[in-house]
């Protein structure tokens, strides 16, 4: 029966091919060390499963992700600060000081790119340390030798060094004592161990007090050539990432996505914007556990995949509208992810292994930085985004968004302009806006009227030049109206300034008096600080009646309507205490209050005005309003005066401490 038996060969099972396909890109793919192990662990234990099973389908998957992941591929940093400031002049009309500090930021990047690095060699042999020093002197760094471990620890308290190649066995310090002794100090430098006595033990030892790379004599100069270059490559990507994470803070539209997408083209690394508004799954930003086969990496994770890079610029868009329910907190997750001690082992749930996140540069966007959790604010570097004066958006109109609508309506090579009047009438009659969005998309609007009408009547009959009459037609009746400049005085209607994640706005809050039990009623969805700020105006009125000639039982038998209009609004915020102060004086001293006055402090109940935020936001909402004087806390006068002529023309400033000083400009005497 012999003939029938099979050999050993034919009973063995054979492999798939999808597990030799992975067992090779193990073997190609330079993993990092505390990768590596993981990968084969999980390639045996998928060789063990039967592949019908589901665990064997994720099992494949996760090892297939694994190996496609950007481990060790970067790009190399572009870092002509000329470069970047012609883009971003290029590009950005105005935002001078956004764009200053973006390139202070890429000025510290180049600074540290241009250092030469500062190596040490210890070695008791001359021949040695001559050899090592002549081929790592020619790879462009600063090096510097020492004869034994005593005289390189005096080195290494005096100096600093990014480097140390040492010698194992050397007379009075060895090299592990060295090295422990460098590992102590603020700035500990990596260290190489070199030996011709290894053992397995002293290689374990080393690594484990913090060694750099174990390297066994004999070796080839080109060996330690290479261990050096990537040792120091790895520090120089690290040394990048130390330094703020850059907030972008401002109103919708003022360019907060563009500049981060002009930093990344000037630095010739890949960019990808991840929108966080709504987010309240933490597994979003870091996956699922590998339990069922629909389980994906967080979507950091995921962008650097498909990106291919290990060090792009990701935008994290709207940090500030984050949320938080029962499926965790992401904003504890974004700590992690933003803190440069933290990152460089961020763990992804679906990966199970470190992933170093410290190549990356991230920027966040938000609208206002005050909704963000304190210990997230910390880790950030906030710029502001300051709204755009009328002046210049004609400029950006003219510049950008005028030649791209023509250009995306099929106009570009027609020979259309638009008159100064025309912008100007789209932009104080049809947008309120700090930013760009909605004047982009009303000149849109004129430009589709224009692309019907050159197909309807033909060239001829075409307009070449808009003005304010037609955009009138093509755009319809306006949306706004300078109400400010038009409205009358009225009794118990006073004119405040707030500071809103859209800019800045006009507010008018209305009071009234009637027939009750002493009861102060407040509506137009307001929050706590401004339900406090009326309860203190209210306060310090009833308290100082008699010297703003109010009758001191005026609150008797009486009940005060305090009400801000736009009730489906939300609205909260420490600005509003004089403007509700004021109507109240107006209310109850029967002086109406000057429309054309608008103003903006905190209360206190004796009467002083504290400072306020946004007073570069709040002078162009005036400005937009046709508001001709603006009453602001002494306190903000620095703010004041940081501000250019072109945001305070043809409006007056009055810097106030006291209450009592404003009562008599803000209502006249009749």
């Amino acid at each position: 029966m012999a003939f029938f038996r099979k050999s050993q060969e034919d009973e063995k099972p054979s492999v798939p091919q999808e597990i030799l396909d992975l067992r090779a890109g193990i073997d190609k793919a330079r993993l990092p060390d505390h990768v590596r192990p993981a990968a084969q662990k999980e390639l045996e234990r998928l060789e063990r499963t039967d592949p019908s099973l589901p665990e064997y389908i994720i099992g494949l998957t996760y090892l297939d992700y694994l190996l496609s992941l950007p481990w060790n591929r970067y790009t190399d940093d572009n870092l002509d600060l000329q470069r970047a400031e012609q883009i971003l002049e290029r590009q950005h009309y105005g935002l001078h000081h956004a764009k200053q500090r973006v390139l202070e930021f890429l000025a510290v990047r180049t600074l540290r790119s241009h250092r030469k690095f500062r190596i040490l060699i210890v070695d008791d042999e001359e021949m040695a340390r001559s050899n090592m020093e002549h081929v790592i002197s020619k790879e462009g760094y600063e090096v510097q030798t020492a004869a034994n471990g005593l005289e390189a620890l005096h080195r290494l308290q005096s100096e600093t060094f990014d480097l140390v190649i040492t010698d194992l066995k050397m007379e009075k310090l060895d090299g592990m004592e060295l090295l422990q002794s460098a590992k102590q100090s603020s700035t500990p430098p990596e260290i190489i161990l070199v030996t011709g006595y290894a053992t397995v033990d002293s290689a374990v030892d080393a690594f484990s007090k913090g060694a750099a790379h174990y390297l066994i004599k004999p070796y080839k100069l080109d060996d330690l050539r290479s261990i050096v270059n990537r040792t120091l490559d790895k520090k120089r990507h690290a040394q990048f990432t130390r330094g703020p994470i850059l907030c972008f803070a401002g109103a919708p539209g003022t360019g907060k996505t563009s500049i981060g997408q002009a930093i990344a083209e000037s630095m010739q690394r890949k960019f990808a914007r991840i929108s966080l508004a709504g987010l309240r799954d933490e597994a979003e930003l870091r996956g699922h556990r590998r339990t069922y086969v629909g389980a994906m990496p967080g979507r950091i994770i995921s962008e650097i995949k498909n990106l291919n890079l290990k060090n792009p610029v990701l935008m994290l868009d709207e940090i500030d509208k984050i949320g938080q329910d029962f499926k965790g907190d992401p904003a504890s997750v974004l700590l992690e992810i933003l803190d440069p001690e933290q990152n460089h082992g961020f763990r992804d749930h679906y990966l199970d292994v470190p992933f170093d996140l410290s190549a990356v540069m991230f920027i966040a966007t938000a609208n206002v930085v005050d909704n963000l959790p304190s210990a997230l604010l910390d880790r950030l570097e906030v710029i502001q985004f300051p709204g755009y004066t009328e002046a210049e958006k004609m400029e950006i109109s003219e510049r950008f968004l005028i030649p791209r609508q023509l250009s995306d309506c099929g106009l570009s090579d027609r020979d259309i302009t638009f008159e100064d009047d025309a912008i100007t009438t789209i932009i104080r009659d049809y947008t309120r806006e700090a930013g760009l969005r909605n004047l982009e998309r009303e000149i849109a609007n004129v430009c589709r009227r224009l692309a019907f009408l050159h197909l309807l009547q033909g060239d001829r009959n075409t307009p070449a030049i808009v003005n304010s009459g037609m955009v009138a037609e093509f755009l319809g009746p306006r949306k706004y109206r300078h109400e400010i400049a038009e409205a009358k005085d009225r009794i118990g209607i006073a004119t405040g300034l707030v500071w809103t994640e859209f800019g800045g706005e006009i507010i008018f809050v209305e009071a009234v008096r009637m027939r009750g039990s002493q009861q102060l009623i407040l509506t137009g969805s307001l929050g706590d600080i401004l339900r406090e700020s009326a309860q203190t105006a209210l306060s310090y009125i009833r308290s100082n009646a008699e010297a703003l000639g109010i009758d001191p039982d005026f609150f008797h038998n009486s009940d005060i309507h305090v009400h801000i209009p736009a009730g489906a609004i939300p609205k909260d915020g420490p600005s509003a205490g004089i403007t509700i102060c004021m109507a109240l004086i107006s209310l109850l001293t029967s002086r109406p209050a000057k429309r054309d006055i608008a103003m903006s402090g905190e209360i206190t109940l004796s009467g002083r005005i504290l400072p306020v935020s946004g007073i570069r936001e709040k002078l162009l909402a005036a400005q937009r309003a046709g508001i001709k004087t603006v009453i602001f806390p002494a306190r903000n006068q620095a703010d004041v005066e940081s501000c250019s002529s072109e945001i305070t023309k043809n409006i007056k400033v009055v810097l106030a401490e006291e209450m009592i000083e404003i009562v008599d400009l803000v209502l006249p005497v009749i």
